[in-house]
């Protein structure tokens, strides 16, 4: 009874958006979201701050005939080669008159049109200046909460606390509470609170309530002023070898994808505790010139050594990036070390050529050691270090160049270069080669590598994006790679490949469907035995998946995905999976209610050949469960409009599992052959 009045006053106590906006998210956007998660050991990112840029396209959108290149490359949907046709078509004959004259544009075709439709606007004109009582008085203002929980208690909660030393304290319950105010891409500020399942509320550790607070304020074109953040914020610098941490993606089936793009600073109001800055960051611009300076200073959480006989002195074995501050030894980790962090970025740009220098540096309160493995060698040591780097892109006709070189403060190497061809109105080729010295080290880097983290790598990439016929489009991509020394779990220098093959047939807007075939091969330990080191052996795995979207009308959605997975089939280690769902979405254009309902099989023979699906969730979030094992899943998502200003959210979801009473690990084990997680959310705009 006590959890029902909780989830009831998290609704009345939040008592204007417009009708059914959902975060905008193609099938290409939900492929890169898979192989995040999948390439992240299963943790789904909390950096919702795409969804929410692109959900205020929708609200405000780019207006073409005022955009400069950088503002159109915000969209992620146009290569540089795109932008640089629409720039110089516009410069040729003016501005637009409706939206399909875009057509004319060399590399443009209906496909790109109708997908930017919603982003981008011609008759929009956008007021020469803005005075600041304007941005603090006419935009808008929201409040979100947000509620989830899984209903089944894990062991965490069972543990007796007055016996247990590991046990999760505080309730099931993860709570989001995020207040912004927005005018257009001009100024805003807001808050963001968050307290995950386990963690305490209000009371233990967490007396100030929520476990996680972040703040920000950010400003745009404000005379010479490009950008100013006060608070939270995210730097992004080059292609990503000393500094990204907006959110990156990597290989997909949008192969020519390949180039990082994004402002060097960003306002940051999502939920994650670790990939951001947290103090004072200003861009100025002139003319062809931009300068953009930044200062941080903000608690980590790290595992603290206090063993005087390794050193006198206490350090820092390493970084906590889970957030997670449930248990004692959680509770523990947090805040214990202090990172102060400086650097910036000069840029010039000149007709087609655009040319930066970068520079980050890192100081700690506690020194940095990693345990002496052998694949610590090289790893990040010592309480400062710094990264910096050159980057230029440079387009010529049908050719677009980009690149960046980085050093450490060792003087480590790191290189990326890539070249996008437009060979002809149907055909796109991407290259990418990287050579990551495997010394190079950085924080909060995310450049287009294989590895998590940019280093120890050396790579070519080749994609290629065929379109023979308006319905056709083929995309297939070759990525080749080895890694120079050792890996965690990969004791020995070792090499992979991963190849892509994907057919989509879209005949007309009711119909889309894709086929993909996927093969990759990485090396890791097997049977570690008795030895030191453990044989490092290749092991294959292919997958095949065709998904099916047809609109029967303006309201009505059917999907079907169908996905066969083959790992190691000829090894030790064989296994098979399959994964199948039925996806129905509701959607009607001016009413109130709209929602989804996904019925699911699937089959595995154990956790190497998992399978990820991406799945509609509520505004700004998304989720992207793991399923291995044998079983049954279902969801219900419903959005409701209670009015102008009010809209509400519900999802209920439920993995039924035939072959085991178990579920989970740890803490986290379930005793049942059930895990049901319902997810509520309320949104306020005034």
């Amino acid at each position: 009874m006590k959890i029902i009045f909780t989830w009831f006053i998290l609704f009345l106590v939040t008592a204007d958006i417009a009708a059914q906006v959902t975060e905008p998210v193609t099938t290409n956007t939900e492929q890169q979201l898979e192989n995040i998660t999948e390439n992240n050991e299963d943790i789904e990112t909390e950096d919702d701050g795409y969804l929410q840029q692109m959900v205020q396209y929708i609200k405000n959108p780019i207006a073409l005939n005022e955009a400069d290149a950088a503002a159109l490359s915000q969209l992620r949907m146009l290569t540089p080669l795109q932008v640089q046709n629409f720039i110089v078509y516009r410069n040729l004959v003016g501005k637009l008159i409706d939206l399909y004259e875009l057509q004319a544009v060399p590399g443009w075709d209906i496909a790109t049109i109708q997908k930017l439709s919603l982003y981008v606007n011609v008759s929009i004109r956008v007021p020469a200046s803005v005075t600041l009582k304007q941005r603090f008085k006419n935009g808008e203002h929201s409040l979100l909460v947000r509620a989830s929980q899984v209903l089944e208690r894990s062991k965490g909660y069972l543990l007796d606390s007055s016996t247990a030393t590991n046990f999760y304290p505080g309730s099931p319950q993860k709570y989001l509470l995020r207040y912004t105010y927005t005018f257009r891409d001009l100024f805003q500020y807001g808050i963001v609170a968050e307290k995950d399942a386990g963690e305490q509320f209000f009371k233990g550790k967490q007396k100030l309530g929520f476990d996680f607070y972040s703040a920000h304020i950010f400003v745009r074109k404000m005379g010479i002023i490009h950008s100013l953040a006060v608070g939270d914020f995210t730097v992004n610098l080059g292609q990503g070898l000393i500094q990204w941490q907006s959110l990156a993606f990597k290989k997909s089936a949008d192969v020519i994808n390949v180039k990082r793009e994004a402002a060097v600073l960003r306002p940051y109001h999502s939920a994650g505790e670790i990939n951001f800055h947290r103090g004072l960051g200003i861009t100025l611009a002139k003319k062809n010139w931009q300068l953009t300076v930044f200062g941080s200073y903000r608690n980590l959480d790290a595992n603290l050594v206090s063993d005087t006989s390794q050193t006198p002195d206490d350090f820092i074995s390493s970084l906590q990036t889970s957030g997670y501050h449930r248990t004692k030894s959680e509770t523990a980790d947090k805040a214990v070390q202090r990172q102060l962090a400086f650097g910036g970025n000069l840029s010039y740009r000149y007709r087609q050529l655009q040319v930066g220098i970068n520079g980050i540096q890192y100081r700690f309160k506690l020194p940095l050691i990693k345990p002496a493995d052998p694949y610590n060698v090289y790893a990040l040591n010592g309480s400062s270090f710094g990264n910096y780097s050159i980057d230029y892109s440079y387009t010529f006709k049908n050719l677009h160049l980009f690149g960046e070189a980085a050093v450490s403060s060792g003087f480590d190497k790191a290189f990326i270069n890539g070249l996008l061809i437009s060979a002809s109105s149907k055909i796109d080729v991407s290259l990418l080669y990287r050579n990551i010295s495997r010394s190079f080290q950085s924080l909060y880097a995310t450049a287009f590598t294989e590895n998590t983290y940019p280093t120890n790598e050396k790579g070519l990439y080749a994609g290629i994006s065929v379109r023979p016929h308006q319905a056709w489009r083929i995309d297939a991509y070759a990525d080749l790679y080895k890694f120079p020394w050792l890996r965690y779990r990969v004791d020995a220098p070792a090499a992979g490949s991963d190849y892509l093959l994907q057919l989509t047939y879209k005949p007309n807007k009711q119909l889309e469907m894709y086929t993909r075939y996927h093969a990759e091969s990485k090396s890791i330990n097997v049977n570690p035995g008795q030895f030191t080191t453990s044989p490092v052996v290749q092991q294959p795995k292919k997958n095949w998946r065709t998904q099916v979207s047809y609109k029967l009308n303006k309201s009505i959605t059917l999907r079907n995905r169908t996905e066969i997975i083959w790992f190691d089939k000829k090894g030790v280690a064989a296994e098979q999976g399959f994964l199948t769902y039925i996806d129905f979405i509701y959607k009607p254009m001016l009413k109130s209610l709209s929602g989804g309902i996904r019925l699911q099989y699937f089959e595995t023979d154990g956790y190497n050949s998992r399978l990820y699906a991406y799945e509609n969730d509520i505004l700004y979030s998304f989720s992207i469960p793991v399923f291995y094992d044998k079983g049954l899943r279902y969801y219900i998502n419903l959005n409701y409009d209670v009015n102008k200003k009010i809209t509400l959210w519900i999802k209920w979801a439920q993995s039924l599992y035939t072959d085991k009473t178990l579920i989970g690990s740890g803490l986290d084990e379930i005793n049942t052959n059930t895990k049901s997680e319902i997810k509520l959310q309320v949104q306020y705009k005034f």
